[in-house]
């Protein structure tokens, strides 16, 4: 495998590709330009097919019947651009449809600024549209964690018949870093046939329907609880993190994704030269949450602390993990703003001299 210098952006076009993606439908909105600019380029090549479309609304929409056709599809956004994807992405999650969406956050609210943040995190975990529906949330840290996890996104896209979400800030997609893609990757799960799929129909099997439209409210019901225990599956065999300096003792636990835990990572490692022992748990995978990991790791630690780029979004997973066990303290910049090392460890550092207030609710 050799490395290139990659964009983060054009990094997951280019997994997306190597993964079979050859139909991409978006609308162009910062800071993930790049993402359809490349594919435009790429898709071509590999006999492939990119449509800008006239809006986000309709991107979403042409998702639906490509993906009913059993291809892999991508479609790529940012925070406002999502929003308005918001119900088609219900329709695909009700119809069991397997896309990979990606959200490179701007911040917001609004239209807000282009500039990196984290505050999508509640909107794709919790609430992204009406319904009782998951996504699979996935978030990168680096560029080649990036490229690596929209391949496995595919996979599991396929696996369970629902929406993959890569979840991003402005960072992942806009910074280079090298990457590598291996030849001749295998599929992380043993993947089902596509026989759900409305290709044409000659009269040897049962016609296809893909609908999320059901008017007997006992068979939605049905269909509900099949989602729910494809959800329940999901919880149980796709929990994704990484853990660092659990391995021996430390007074402080720390918890951060994406790029903020990269910046931690680099706090941590400032503070053990002088002595100060931190751990941290980073979520790869936001739904599911890696909540038992969080809890067993914050039962060695004296207090918790949870860094993000938002006003407090995944504080809240936190707070449901260690279930008021532990102290638990805050450290966060918005706006698009980044937090930065000495910022963490000067937090840290108020934590152990008891200076810094707990974050408390009623």
């Amino acid at each position: 495998m050799t490395k290139k210098l990659m964009k983060g952006s054009e990094a997951i076009g280019e997994a997306a590709v190597q993964a079979g993606c050859h139909l991409f439908f978006g609308y162009p909105i910062t800071p993930q330009n790049e993402i359809p600019e490349y594919m435009s380029m790429r898709l071509p090549q590999v006999g492939g097919t990119f449509v800008q479309a006239e809006s986000e609304v309709a991107a979403s929409n042409m998702l639906y019947g490509a993906a009913g056709s059993g291809e892999r599809v991508m479609t790529s956004s940012s925070s406002p651009g999502v929003s308005l994807m918001a119900e088609a992405i219900s329709y695909l999650a009700g119809a069991e449809l397997p896309v990979v969406i990606v959200n490179i956050m701007r911040a917001g609210p609004g239209l807000g600024g282009i500039l990196p943040s984290q505050n999508d995190y509640l909107q794709s975990t919790k609430g992204m549209a009406h319904g009782d529906f998951r996504l699979l949330v996935l978030a990168p840290w680096s560029v080649q964690e990036a490229a690596d996890l929209v391949q496995d996104a595919f996979d599991l896209a396929d696996y369970y018949r629902n929406p993959v979400l890569i979840l991003g800030d402005g960072l992942i997609g806009q910074m280079m870093e090298p990457v590598e893609f291996a030849e001749g990757r295998e599929p992380i799960k043993e993947l089902p046939p596509k026989d759900w799929a409305a290709t044409g129909n000659d009269g040897s099997k049962p016609r296809s329907v893909i609908n999320s439209l059901f008017l007997d409210p006992e068979e939605l019901e049905r269909h509900n609880y099949h989602l729910k225990e494809k959800y329940d599956r999901m919880e149980r065999d796709e929990v994704r993190f990484e853990t660092s300096g659990l391995d021996a003792d430390y007074d402080l636990l720390v918890v951060a994704y994406g790029t903020v835990a990269r910046v931690c990572s680099t706090a941590i490692e400032e503070l053990a030269d002088r002595g100060v022992k931190v751990g941290m748990v980073r979520p790869v995978s936001l739904f599911p949450y890696p909540y038992r990991a969080v809890r067993e790791a914050a039962r060695k630690a004296k207090a918790v602390l949870v860094v993000e780029l938002s006003m407090g979004q995944m504080i809240e997973d936190v707070r449901l993990a260690i279930e008021g066990s532990k102290p638990l303290h805050f450290l966060n910049r918005t706006g698009g703003m980044l937090v930065s090392p000495d910022e963490v460890v000067d937090k840290i550092q108020a934590i152990s001299e008891g200076s810094s207030q707990e974050v408390v609710h009623a």
